[in-house]
């Protein structure tokens, strides 16, 4: 469902949608945002197709994005507008662990990734900071990102979640949040064969014996995220 209000005028004011699924930290952000004379929230969407009919229709200058939606998640929202728009901005705020998602969230095109838990007092410098060009990370994230690109990081090092692609993680997620694999290939429009090779290639990069250790190892991270 979208919302919009009416944007104030005064070419100073920059732009900003928000993308969550969560109607409560939507309004929640918006009222906080709102507060700021040059920043406005002109629309609050659920879904990544959402965002994309309102985006290509305001042109915002910012997008605040939450990782776990419904149908495209996060990150595949993020490839898709900025291949369209590349001058659009991303935020991510997110509860899931920012050491596992604040790269991909990089890689994928938005400058920054923010931690729910943090999120009341950090949205509005975190904003800020992306605006005006600049990577916003938590301190120990940008610490270790930086510590990768002078020591290089050895696979070997990885935890097994971190070896799994974007998309696989995201099939991951949602074993983790119950679904099954029909379930799955519907949110993400895929064929369930495609699903089954995912599942395939997750159990082969964490060493699950089975899918049944599989699920409940993805059912714990999941929780654990929360």
């Amino acid at each position: 469902m979208i919302q919009r209000k009416a944007s104030r005028v005064g070419s100073t004011v920059r732009r900003v949608v928000l993308v969550d699924d969560h109607p409560i930290v939507r309004h929640g952000f918006a009222d906080l945002i709102n507060e700021e004379p040059d920043l406005d929230v002109i629309a609050e969407v659920a879904t990544g197709e959402e965002a994309m009919r309102v985006i290509a229709e305001h042109r915002p200058e910012l997008a605040v994005i939450d990782i776990s939606l419904e149908g495209m998640d996060g990150l595949e929202l993020i490839k898709h507008l900025k291949a369209q728009y590349p001058k659009l901005m991303v935020l991510v705020v997110s509860i899931y662990d920012e050491s596992l998602y604040a790269e991909r969230a990089l890689r994928a095109g938005a400058m920054g990734y923010l931690n729910k838990q943090t999120a009341i007092d950090q949205i509005v410098p975190a904003i800020r900071r992306v605006l005006s060009g600049k990577v916003y990370l938590s301190p120990r994230v940008a610490d270790r990102l930086l510590q990768q690109v002078v020591e290089g990081v050895d696979e070997l090092e990885q935890s097994p979640v971190q070896r799994l692609s974007d998309r696989e993680l995201e099939v991951y997620r949602l074993i983790g949040q119950g679904l099954t694999t029909r379930q799955i290939a519907t949110q993400l429009h895929l064929s369930m064969k495609t699903i089954e090779t995912y599942r395939e290639h997750i159990k082969t990069k964490m060493n699950f014996k089975n899918s049944n250790e599989m699920v409940r190892h993805a059912v714990q991270w999941v929780l654990e995220q929360a």
